[in-house]
This record gives structure tokens, C-alpha cells and sequence, in this order.
């Protein structure tokens, strides 16, 4: 059976952190603590609550894979490398990264965001 939820509640409630740091071979500068809180999992989408510190690493997303993101406090901006262009999103606001992306994600002031990756 189906169910629908809301996120942070029920089902759907912030659990314990996994937390990581970008790996040393994509660091461009710092080495910022990040932490995912992971709300929901299904074979191809996974989505949650994702925090990082002040920081910037190079990112190359697989070819099935892309993220829709919304800034709920902080500031990002997300370099693409293709185009030496990059947006800046800030809270309120919501970026996607599209599959087989190859980039910069730089954090400009502490981020907590939401965050959804499916696989296509």
C-alpha cells in the first residue's frame, strides 16, 4: 500500500547523521564537515537533510543521476566547468545538478538543505 508523508514527521523523521568530508583528491579548499540525514530511500530516489561547513570540492555526478535541492539556510554556488560559469543559490531558493555534471560545489556560508537524487 501507498503512503504519503511529511517531511521531518512520522516515518520521515531527522535520524541519527552519517558524516563524511570531501574526499582529499576533489578538495579545493578546506575540508568542510558534511552531514546527511537521510529521510526516505526507494531503488532510484533517495532524500533527506544535508548540512555542510564552509568549503569548496570538485563534484562529477554520474550519468544516471541528477539532484533538485532547495536552500533552507546558507549560501551555495555551484560552478559548472564545461562553461566557466556558476549560479549561486541561496535560501529560499532551489538548484538542480544535472546527471553526468562536472563542477565545483563551493559553500559560501553554512548550508542546510533538502535535497532529492534520483536515478534515471
Amino acid at each position: 500500500m501507498s503512503s504519503i508523508y511529511l517531511a521531518g514527521q512520522g516515518q520521515l523523521t531527522q535520524g541519527e547523521a552519517s558524516i563524511d568530508h570531501p574526499r582529499p583528491d576533489r578538495l579545493v579548499k578546506g575540508n568542510p564537515e558534511r552531514l546527511t540525514y537521510s529521510l526516505y530511500e526507494h531503488p532510484h530516489m533517495s532524500c533527506g537533510i544535508w548540512q555542510c561547513e564552509v568549503g569548496a570540492w570538485n563534484i562529477q555526478f554520474a550519468e544516471n543521476k541528477q539532484e533538485f535541492f532547495q536552500v533552507i539556510e546558507g549560501v551555495v554556488r555551484i560552478h559548472d566547468a564545461k562553461t566557466n560559469t556558476f549560479i549561486e543559490v541561496t535560501a529560499g531558493n532551489a538548484g538542480i545538478i544535472p546527471p553526468a555534471f562536472i563542477g565545483t560545489f563551493e559553500v559560501l556560508e553554512a548550508v542546510k538543505k533538502y535535497y532529492v537524487i534520483v536515478e534515471v
